[in-house]
């Protein structure tokens, strides 16, 4: 029995947390480089981006979903057909850091998985005095008992956003070729775009 996995050519990230912690604000600054403070709330809407590597189209869908616990169906549905999670909190949330855990335990049980290919992200790294869940407190979480990865972000201010995707799509399992153009994405994206994205929209660039 052969232990080689095969790479894909079309990947789905999900983005799922408690409402307000940042989870549109990491996908918009990611895909547009924008950052818009004030919270919109946030039913579900998929972005979807083609990116040409060397010949090879690789499509990557992004999810981003409620964070209000109203659609327990919907966000079972969300778990069952992506392949990486992103499990946001906001750093200055410590009720937002303890709903983490149960989606964590959502995920295991919905993809059968002890394992599932899982990035933690603690977002509102700016927050200065207004912490309240120490990042010791989610690394040992994280990475000891969950053994998965850890990343404090901004959307805000830009920082460990590329990390973030970087991350999920090398646990997705994605050409190796395609992490480290990721530096490319928004070199072909509409500027008129940033205001508010379409539910479904499909962009796409040639990064070889």
């Amino acid at each position: 029995m052969s232990l080689e996995v095969k790479e894909k050519n079309h990947v789905r990230l999900v983005f799922l947390g408690a409402a307000g912690v940042g989870k549109t604000a990491l996908i918009h600054r990611f895909l547009m480089d924008t950052f818009e403070p004030k919270h919109r709330r946030t039913v579900e809407e998929l972005h979807s981006k083609e990116y040409e590597v060397c010949g090879a189209t690789v499509k990557v869908e992004i999810l981003d979903t409620s964070g209000s616990y109203s659609f327990p169906a919907m966000r079972k549905l969300s778990i069952q057909n992506s392949d990486a999670f992103a499990l946001v909190y906001a750093v200055d949330d410590a009720e937002s850091f303890e709903s983490i855990k149960s989606l964590r335990e959502e995920i295991l049980e919905v993809k059968e998985d002890k394992f599932p290919p899982i990035v933690v992200v603690g977002n509102k790294a700016d927050s200065g005095s207004e912490r309240q869940v120490p990042v010791e407190d989610a690394l040992s979480l994280v990475e000891l008992d969950w053994n998965s990865r850890f990343v404090e972000t901004s959307a805000k201010d830009n920082q460990n956003v590329l990390e973030v995707f970087r991350e999920l799509l090398q646990q997705a399992n994605l050409p190796s070729l395609l992490s480290p153009t990721l530096c490319k994405r928004r070199e072909t994206l509409p500027r008129e775009q940033a205001l508010r994205p379409p539910m479904n929209k499909t962009n796409s660039c040639s990064v070889c």
